[in-house]
């Protein structure tokens, strides 16, 4: 189960008990890695109706001051600009190198940004944050507010039961609204690659609403160990394993996060670097990985061509219950990159034969209005 003694709790710590939960220790926080109905039920019932996820460990922050969004943009290479109120943008942070600090979501709101970041970079994050703006905007982190996720294609019939308005709002959107009587921030996203919402709730009122959403007959809790393999089937990365400060946007094909604007300015951490690679291509490129068989290729496995020269690494991988056989993602060379590729991942000092595939492996089901 891991050693959860020292792990710092969220507030919906005794419920994961309740509901029987295993807690682990994660990025500092003991969390649920499963329910008693196991990752594939939990995996599958998300696909197919709701699942409630805990992410209270993440960091939950507010940006304010006379132009936040010019502010930021010192610090990471997206148009925040170009947002209007009620609209969000998935970045990241980058070094003088063009590698990656970390990913995050950041919101435009009315008079300021809220901006979500990972629970393992949280700290590093919030002080990238506060130094990079120091006289330019305030950074204050929100520590009174819970953040769960409800995911799945049943999301938006469940939530809409409680705050109707949730149905208008499209994909990447943000709305403050009255969920069973409690003002949430409410954000049309999530990890999953299905539709759903992130939900930002006052601590004292969590559990309480928590309770009530897991009483309606399509919300099931889920936990890591499922998240996990709904975000891989869905082709999304995970910070510190599929991106790091060793890959770059280009090589990691999050081009789409750098916009036409910032690549002309520039003006923000390794510009040079990343410009370079789009204008003559990187050396090694992330892609999608489907072995034959039914043996997970798990992360660190490392790839080969077929005369059995190693060429790269598995970053993400294991069983896609959807899929019902095993999915993997990774690097390799720009040459050996395309789809179709045929590569073998060497499990267990055994080569096995795998093809390189276009992700994601499912699709993704986002509300786009």
């Amino acid at each position: 189960m891991g050693d959860i003694s020292a792990a710092k709790h969220t507030v919906l710590f005794d419920l994961h008990l309740e509901l029987g939960a295993k807690m682990v220790p994660f990025a500092g926080y003991a969390m649920p890695v499963q329910y008693p109905d196991g990752i594939m039920k939990e995996h599958l019932h998300c696909r197919a109706a709701v699942g409630l996820f805990d992410v209270s460990h993440m960091g939950q922050v507010v940006i304010s001051g006379e132009d936040p969004a010019v502010a930021i943009e010192a610090l990471i290479p997206n148009d925040i600009q170009a947002l209007e109120a009620g609209q969000m943008r998935y970045s990241f942070f980058t070094n003088e190198k063009g590698g990656i600090l970390d990913d995050l979501i950041v919101t435009r709101r009315a008079d300021d940004l809220f901006v979500v970041v990972n629970a393992a970079c949280k700290a590093q994050d919030i002080g990238i944050l506060t130094e990079g703006l120091k006289g330019k905007a305030t950074v204050t982190e929100i520590t009174d507010r819970a953040l769960v996720a409800l995911q799945g294609p049943k999301a938006v019939e469940v939530l809409a039961r409680f705050a109707p308005d949730v149905a208008t709002m499209s994909f990447m959107s943000y709305r403050e609204l009255d969920v069973a009587g409690v003002l949430c921030f409410i954000t049309r996203s999530g990890y999953t690659g299905e539709d759903g919402y992130e939900l930002s709730i006052p601590n004292g009122e969590a559990v309480s609403l928590c309770r009530k959403l897991l009483a309606e007959t399509e919300v099931e809790p889920v936990g890591l160990g499922a998240r996990d393999s709904l975000r891989l089937e869905a082709g999304l990365c995970l910070y510190g394993h599929d991106l790091t400060t060793e890959t770059t946007p280009v090589e990691a094909g999050l081009l789409w996060a750098i916009s036409k604007r910032r690549r002309g300015e520039r003006g923000f951490p390794g510009a040079d670097v990343i410009l370079a690679e789009i204008a003559n291509k990187p050396k090694r490129k992330r892609v999608g990985i489907l072995p034959e068989g039914r043996v997970p290729a798990r992360e660190h496995t490392e790839i080969a061509d077929e005369a059995g020269n190693v060429i790269g690494e598995v970053t993400s991988g294991g069983f896609g219950p959807t899929m019902g056989a095993p999915v993997a993602m990774g690097y390799v060379p720009l040459e050996q990159s395309a789809i179709g590729t045929k590569i073998n991942l060497l499990v267990r000092g055994k080569a096995r034969p795998a093809e390189v595939v276009k992700m994601p492996f499912v699709e993704q089901r986002y509300y786009r209005g």
